[in-house]
């Protein structure tokens, strides 16, 4: 793996020399979602992989960004464990770089934390073809800790990450899954009713008035059916399993995937088409419209609007961030990156 890195670092220097553009790639798992197109001369990390450290007592892992995240589930999995955040895979080349780079969780995220709340410590090269490290590998370790956090949904634009440490827990024993019919506004009142009382959710969805109800822990599943209402779900893991990887016939089609982050208090959008809510309520797939009203519409909501997937890409995918918040991100850029050879354009036109 020096060999990989060292490559890796001569890469970086002489793109920075050139002034010549990056374009970062890992398994290729996410291609064409999130950012907008990159031109550059590609730069393969997926050969940069491997589980660096595990130890199961500390509950921490730090593994090479290229390593898939396969891999990482498989080896956590030996000993009760899990990544919190449940991300998704999207396909088989998934790396832990990449999905620290796309920020990416899956539903358990307001329950099991994000993938940025799960981050200890990163090691990269910046655009001098510097190999820094930031943060550590314990969580009383905060040196750098939110440097380390700034990677998380930069979509490589920061630098090239080369090596993640993260916080894993314990898988949950039991899950069960309720399912009860009710209207949308009625479903977001009932999660984030919930989401006040002490019920160990795990999952809280809504799609073709249906309301699912993930409660996972070391309870006895029958404790659960008996205090909640709903109908328990037989196929439940298939349902979240799809879910999370969009193959549900909602995703289906070529139509555009937006994604809302909003307040999970939020009504519902006025006029928004078919639409799927995860998260209690804080983030809504829809499959139509367009950026300026979904910006417009989300920041009344108190949130953003991300063209996801499809569409047209060639411009802005995602509400422009407040002028203070802009001017933020191109001093980071600057300073992680000078010569701006790091996947030029793919998080905004303008950076």
């Amino acid at each position: 793996m020096a060999e990989t890195l060292s490559h890796l670092i001569e890469q970086v220097r002489a793109a920075a020399a050139a002034g010549r553009p990056l374009a970062i790639r890992g398994g290729g798992s996410k291609t064409g979602i999130l950012g907008r197109p990159v031109a550059g001369m590609p730069l393969e990390v997926a050969g940069h992989g491997g589980i660096v450290a595990y130890d199961p007592t500390e509950l921490v892992l730090t593994a090479r960004a290229g390593t898939p995240l396969a891999e990482i589930e498989a080896a956590l999995a030996e000993h009760g464990q899990a990544l919190s955040f449940e991300p998704p895979h999207f396909g088989p080349g998934a790396t832990l770089g990449g999905t620290l780079a796309c920020n990416l969780s899956g539903p358990a995220r307001p329950w099991g934390g994000s993938m940025r709340d799960m981050v200890l410590g990163v090691r990269l090269i910046n655009g001098k073809g510097e190999h820094l490290r930031f943060g550590g590998q314990v969580m009383k370790n905060v040196a750098g800790y939110d440097v380390s956090r700034l990677q998380a949904g930069a979509l490589g634009t920061l630098g090239v990450i080369t090596e993640i440490s993260l916080k894993v827990l314990p898988a949950p024993r039991h899950s069960v899954t309720l399912v009860t019919a009710l209207d949308q506004a009625a479903a977001i009142r009932r999660m984030n009713e919930l989401a006040g009382r002490p019920a160990p959710l795990s999952g809280a969805a809504w799609l073709d008035g249906r309301l699912f109800l993930r409660f996972s822990g070391s309870f006895s599943p029958s404790s659960i059916s008996g205090r909640w209402d709903g109908d328990v779900m037989a196929d439940a893991p298939v349902f979240w399993a799809d879910l999370r990887e969009q193959r549900l016939a909602f995703f289906a089609g070529g139509q555009p995937l937006w994604r809302l982050s909003l307040a999970s208090t939020a009504p519902p959008l006025p006029d928004d088409g078919p639409t799927l809510i995860e998260w209690g309520g804080a983030q809504r797939w829809l499959r139509d419209g367009d950026l300026a009203a979904l910006t417009e519409a989300a920041a009344k909501a108190g949130g953003h609007a991300t063209l996801f997937r499809g569409g047209d890409r060639t411009g802005e995918v995602r509400s422009p961030p407040p002028p203070p918040l802009a001017d933020l991100h191109r001093r980071l850029k600057a300073a992680f990156d000078p010569a701006g050879i790091f996947n030029p354009g793919g998080l905004y036109g303008w950076m």
